[in-house]
């Protein structure tokens, strides 16, 4: 399968896509950095109507900064059942990226990108590999793999769906204890670590069931692909480096950007 049957996107979209991003900067007077697609169509998991989750790091004017009252750093704009748009400030964005946050990594690595401002998004990823933290990350998917295994996968019949929400997080955790590094966004690199034939051959027929459903679409259980879970999810953790960085480098990261961008 193609990376755009895997990760559709239509000129449509993304010009309305773009649309309300410049809607953004000018009513809050904001610069946005960088755009990205998140969640099943990022993943490569879409069904025939998910939404549309983009995401984006913006800066501030340099007044902003200068209050005594921390002012809100979250740019929210839910507009409809399809498209669904939310943003992060840049100092907020760089807190996260210090604790080696797995969402804003995964924006980082998204193989939909709306816009990007090169020159602050190159240091920007260059930080996220400094500060990456093998441990917070595994942390992170497990236990979300664990919470979404106990909340959606436990009756006879489940949603196609949630099976991907506890397949996605498992397959970033066995990214992390083979020692690969940062895991990737998209479920398709992630699952180039199976070689279980069998169990690539059942991840493909729901696969295929998802992407040809509605979100809402139900089937029954999956023996194999429990079997599974449940073997990955009680897996023993292994010895993982711990991050030491200097946090001076967000800093003047922080600094350049403000002065450049705002």
């Amino acid at each position: 399968m193609q990376k755009d049957e895997r990760h559709p996107l239509s000129d449509a979209m993304r010009a309305r896509v773009l649309q309300e991003l410049d809607r953004i900067e000018r009513e809050r007077n904001v610069t946005v950095l960088y755009a990205c697609e998140s969640g099943s169509r990022a993943w490569g998991f879409a069904s025939t109507d998910s939404d549309y989750d983009v995401r984006f790091v913006y800066v501030e004017k340099p007044d902003w900064f200068m209050q005594v009252d921390a002012p809100r750093d979250v740019i929210e704009r839910p507009l409809d059942d399809e498209l669904d748009v939310s943003g992060w400030e840049l100092r907020k964005t760089l807190g996260l990226l210090r604790k080696s946050n797995p969402t804003l990594l995964e924006w980082l690595d998204s193989p939909l990108v709306y816009r990007q401002h090169v020159e602050a998004t190159q240091p920007l990823r260059a930080l996220a590999e400094t500060f990456y933290s093998p441990s917070a990350a595994r942390s992170h998917y497990l236990s979300m793999a664990k919470k979404n295994f106990r909340g959606y996968l436990q009756c006879d019949t489940v949603r196609f769906k949630k099976y991907f929400y506890v397949l996605r997080p498992l397959l970033a955790v066995r990214w992390i204890d083979l020692g690969l590094g940062r895991p990737p966004m998209t479920f398709a690199d992630l699952l180039s670590t199976v070689d279980d034939a069998q169990l690539l051959d059942e991840v493909a027929t729901l696969l295929a069931l998802k992407r040809n459903a509605g979100e809402a679409a139900y089937g029954p259980r999956r023996p194999a692909l429990h079997a599974y879970i449940q073997a990955e999810l009680e897996r023993s953790v292994p010895g993982l480096p711990r991050t030491h960085a200097d946090s001076q480098q967000l800093d003047q990261y922080l600094r350049d950007t403000v002065k450049r961008f705002a």
